[in-house]
């Protein structure tokens, strides 16, 4: 396409694209263009991950071999339309406004500023204090193997079920995958994120070898980091079927277990993804349907 801009019509939106030829991705050779088309195909399969949660964006303006940022509070000049929430801050500081993206003309608006990762909250405005997921990485270190990573999210999903809750897991379109369990939001971030430490500690426990919780990257040991940070107020994790920001655009992408085996962190581009979404529904669109009581995975583990 030449010029200098594009104009979409999303919603019944007007959304003006501008540089749609400027290469993000240069090994793969993505435009702009290529990344707001991404986003509009995986809008319906997306969305609902997004729905309610207050997002972090990490926007590469000139791809992503330059420099990036992380956005958490709106800009003054997003569009009225968008809808934004004022977060309280858990120490004395200003409120953060957070964008939350409802509609395809939201996702389209963002992914047009270069937003090639939206990161989302474990909980919802309606419930900011309460999550509804719980998550955990799974960190490898270089060198590990893809079928270790397998081994151990299966090992999570064990955990997971033993103490009644519901494993689901994503490939992170990064190093490694996330294995995440829907909450009904009785209990607030500090129980949710003891439960997680317990969960982890008891998996690392069994193979201390390999496996490890230490925040210290020098305590580790080579071994894969079980990391439950992301399970704290104002934290996030990658939302499904974002983009990332690193070489071959690989996108964070929901799988069902028994997919898993053939399965590697990074395997789905948006060529790959949009043929996947054609064939296949997304694994995780009845999740809230498995919503468990933190407080009974607790005392199921005690």
């Amino acid at each position: 396409m030449s010029g200098k801009k594009r104009e979409l019509t999303v919603d019944g939106r007007r959304i003006e694209l501008s540089n749609p030829e400027k290469v993000l991705y240069p090994g793969p050779g993505l435009t702009k263009s290529d990344v707001v088309d991404h986003y509009r195909h995986v809008a319906d399969a997306m969305l609902p991950h997004l729905s309610g949660r207050p997002l972090s964006l990490r926007r590469f303006p000139d791809g992503v071999e330059a420099d990036g940022f992380f956005q958490k509070e709106a800009s003054d000049f997003f569009p009225d339309w968008l809808h934004v929430v004022k977060v309280p801050r858990r120490d004395a500081g200003a409120p953060v406004h957070h964008v939350i993206c409802e509609a395809e003309a939201d996702l389209v608006y963002l992914a047009s500023l270069a937003t090639l990762e939206f990161h989302i909250w474990p909980s919802t405005e309606e419930a900011l204090d309460d999550p509804d997921r719980l998550v955990v990485d799974i960190d490898p270190p270089d060198g590990i193997g893809v079928a270790e990573l397998r081994d151990v999210a299966r090992r999570l999903r064990a955990e997971v079920e033993r103490i009644g809750l519901t494993a689901f897991v994503q490939a992170t379109g990064g190093r490694g995958f996330h294995v995440v369990a829907p909450l009904d939001a009785t209990a607030g971030y500090d129980d949710v994120r003891q439960l997680a430490r317990d969960l982890v500690a008891d998996v690392a426990a069994a193979d201390p070898d390999r496996l490890t919780t230490a925040i210290r990257k020098d305590s580790r040991g080579g071994r894969i980091f079980l990391d439950v940070n992301r399970n704290g107020y104002g934290q996030t994790f990658v939302a499904p079927y974002s983009l990332r920001a690193r070489p071959g655009a690989p996108v964070a992408t929901p799988l069902d277990w028994d997919e898993l085996s053939k399965a590697t962190p990074s395997g789905f581009d948006p060529k790959r993804l949009r043929r996947r979404l054609a064939q296949k529904a997304d694994p995780w669109r009845r999740m809230d349907d498995a919503a468990g009581s933190p407080g009974d995975a607790a005392r199921r583990r005690s």
